[in-house]
């Protein structure tokens, strides 16, 4: 099963990540499918950049976000868009 999920990179003490899709069973910073987009916590506000058609795509494709992209992908809309597409199907 593919997820979208949080890659970490920076320094130690100052992370900031990658939006990823990833294999469910690979490690946090294994390999990875394709990079949709970063997220800065440490900027105020914190940075989210997705790319959302990619993000769209995968997510048709069956790719399940953590409790932490999903709430990236809502705060970008991308989850609101999501849902009329999931209806249809």
């Amino acid at each position: 099963m593919l997820k979208i999920r949080l890659r970490r990179t920076g320094a130690r003490g100052q992370a900031s990540y990658r939006v990823v899709i990833v294999d469910s069973r690979a490690p946090r910073d294994g390999a990875f499918v394709e990079i949709i987009g970063n997220y800065n916590p440490r900027t105020e506000p914190e940075t989210v950049v997705i790319k959302e058609e990619r993000a769209l795509y995968w997510l048709k494709q069956g790719a399940q976000p953590t409790d932490t992209t999903a709430r990236l992908l809502g705060k970008a809309g991308i989850m609101d868009k999501f849902k009329p597409i999931k209806e249809k199907s």
